[in-house]
C-alpha cells in the first residue's frame, strides 16, 4: 500500500488499554517528524519513508494496512518506523499544557497532541503555542463523547469536524493528520469516516493508564508508576499514550521519561 510516513531527521541508539503492552494485530506505516538527536482505553479528560499523505488522501490508502500493526477497527498501534511518537490526550490544559511544553523544548522534543474541541476552543493561546513548538495535531473529538463511534454517521463526522474547526480557529492552516477515538472507542464507522475527512485512526502500543490515580496514592508513587511502565514497554516504533489534562504527575514523570527516551529512541511527532 502507500506508505504514510514523512522522514525524521534525528536519531540515537538503540534501544498498551492497560498499564502494559496492547497485543499486536494488523497498520500503515504512520507519519513522522523528528524531534531531538538520540535519542492505551482511556478515560476522559482521557512509516518508513513513503509519500506522504494529503488531506484528501483516499480512504483505500489510510485502511490497508499491514498484518501486526493495528488495533481497535484498524486503528495504528506503531509508528511504522523505529521512531517512538508521544502522544498527550485531553487538552489543552491552561496550567499543565505550558508546563509540558516548556520541558519539550528543553529537552529538543517534538510530540502530537490529540486536542478536545472544547478545551481548543477556550484556550485558542495554547493551540498556537503547539504549533509555534513545532508539534503536531490530532482530533480528540469535540467533547470526549466515549459513545461517539456508535452514533450516527452524521454525529460522528459533525463531531469531529466541529473538533477541526476549533483547532483551525487558533491555528487557521493547521494539519490535522490523525483522530484518535475518546477512551479508545474506535468502531469501523468512526475510522472510515475520519480517513474521508483525511485523518489516519491512531490507538496506542504503551498506556500507563496517567489518568487513573487510585484513592490514596501519592502524587509521588503515581509519577513513579508511570515512569516505570514506560520504561519498561516503549520499544522502537511505539505510540505511547499519556495526558497533559488534569494529569501533574505525567509531567513529574516526562521530567524523568523525556531525557530517558531521548538517549535510547527517536522521538518523533505524527506529521
Amino acid at each position: 500500500m502507500t506508505g504514510l510516513i514523512g522522514q525524521a531527521t534525528a536519531a540515537t541508539t538503540t534501544a498498551q488499554p492497560q498499564a502494559s503492552s496492547v497485543p499486536p494485530s494488523p497498520s500503515a506505516p504512520v507519519s513522522a517528524a523528528a524531534s531531538a538527536p538520540a535519542s492505551a482505553p482511556t478515560a476522559k479528560p482521557s512509516p518508513s519513508p513513503t509519500t506522504p499523505r494529503t488531506e484528501n488522501t483516499s480512504i483505500a490508502q489510510i485502511s490497508t494496512k499491514p498484518k501486526g500493526r493495528t488495533g481497535p477497527a484498524g486503528s495504528l498501534l506503531v509508528t511504522g518506523t523505529k521512531g517512538v511518537a508521544l502522544t498527550f490526550d485531553d487538552g489543552p490544559d491552561p496550567d499543565l499544557t505550558p508546563k509540558l511544553l516548556k520541558l519539550l523544548a528543553k529537552e529538543k522534543v517534538k510530540a502530537t497532541f490529540c486536542l478536545v474541541g472544547t478545551e481548543a476552543r477556550r484556550h485558542p493561546e495554547l493551540v498556537k503555542a503547539i504549533a509555534s513548538g513545532g508539534h503536531s495535531f490530532c482530533n480528540h473529538s469535540w467533547n470526549h463523547d466515549l459513545k461517539l463511534g456508535k452514533r450516527s454517521n452524521h454525529a460522528i463526522r459533525a463531531d469531529l469536524e466541529r473538533c477541526n474547526a476549533a483547532i483551525r480557529a487558533a491555528v487557521p492552516n493547521a494539519k490535522i493528520r490523525y483522530m484518535r477515538a475518546p477512551g479508545g472507542n474506535f468502531t469501523p464507522r468512526m475510522v472510515k469516516i475520519s480517513a474521508e475527512l483525511g485523518m489516519h485512526s491512531i490507538y496506542w502500543k504503551v498506556d500507563p493508564r496517567d489518568w487513573e490515580q487510585a484513592p490514596g496514592v501519592s502524587r509521588e508513587a503515581h509519577k513513579n508508576k508511570i515512569i516505570r511502565i514506560v520504561k519498561k514497554h516503549t520499544g522502537p516504533g511505539a505510540i505511547v499514550l499519556s495526558h497533559d489534562y488534569a494529569q501533574p504527575a505525567t509531567i513529574d514523570a516526562y521530567r524523568v521519561l523525556l531525557p530517558y527516551l531521548r538517549k535510547r529512541f527517536q522521538l518523533v511527532a505524527l506529521v
